[in-house]
């Protein structure tokens, strides 16, 4: 009895088993940011996109791909040339996501790497059309325009793919050698320019003052020369007491002069 009792709760639990083992295979889950797509092996891929949470499929027969929806980052590097013919060194920054309703034709005609077979190809293509339209110096001082113009074109671009592009942005810009060291050589050529203007200039205004001196000068003594001839020698007579003033206090504060009572010649008796 015993022997039965067993080999029928055995059973159960192989039979418990087995149908935990088929339902555990019919579940799949879809975590958050992410949607999936059914391959069925007898209707292709299925145009239905499965959002996220738990889901059914029927064992063996269906297959799900699960696709990330959220916006990703790649850096695209880039050497293409500008109007001018000068080497340019891009990299251009994406924060990409797929349209989640295009994602069955996304993984029929491009694959779960669609990020790799699409995105350097046409950013390479966006950037030398873009490029091209400007010139060195441009692409410094017109930085913004350059930036906008990839962004649209790309984005435009990347919509054929079924790819969303929340973000396009230029986070490297360098040029060839060659184009550097001129860039070098011509502000140098300007500060030299400019130091030379600033010479001049300074020659210019001390020519002015020298010029400006020399008329008071003039004027002073034109002035002089009419007071003479109108007091006499009573302008000089005042001229030489203020002179004597001066040097009475320039005398009076040093302390290598000392003041003798009148009629007295010497400042020590010396024996004779």
């Amino acid at each position: 009895m015993a022997a039965k009792l067993f080999e029928s709760i055995g059973k159960l639990g192989l039979g418990l088993a087995i149908a935990g083992g088929v339902v555990n295979s019919a579940l799949y889950n879809v975590d958050a940011g992410h949607h999936a797509v059914i391959f069925d092996r007898f209707r292709g891929v299925q145009d239905l996109v499965v959002d996220e949470g738990t889901h059914f499929l029927i064992p063996w027969v269906q297959k799900p791909i699960i696709f990330d929806c959220r916006s990703r980052p790649r850096n695209v590097p880039v050497i293409t040339g500008s109007k001018d013919l000068q080497n340019v060194n891009i990299t251009l920054r994406i924060l990409f996501r797929p349209i989640s309703s295009q994602l069955p034709r996304i993984y029929t005609s491009i694959g779960e790497d669609y990020d790799e077979r699409v995105l350097p190809s046409i950013t390479t293509e966006i950037l030398k059309s873009v490029v091209a339209r400007f010139d060195a110096g441009e692409l410094i001082t017109q930085r913004e325009l350059v930036s906008r113009q990839v962004s649209e074109d790309l984005t435009e671009r990347a919509a054929t793919f079924g790819l969303i592009l929340d973000d396009v942005s230029l986070t490297h810009l360098t040029f060839g050698k060659e184009f550097t060291e001129a860039v070098e050589a011509k502000q140098v050529a300007q500060q030299e320019a400019e130091r030379a203007r600033f010479i001049v200039e300074k020659a210019e205004q001390q020519k002015k003052a020298a010029i400006i001196s020399a008329e008071g000068d003039s004027k002073a003594a034109e002035l002089i020369a009419v007071s003479l001839a109108e007091a006499g020698d009573g302008l000089i007579e005042l001229r030489k007491l203020e002179a004597a003033e001066d040097i009475a206090y320039q005398l009076s504060r040093s302390r290598n002069v000392t003041y003798l009572p009148p009629g007295q010649s010497t400042l020590l008796q010396l024996p004779q």
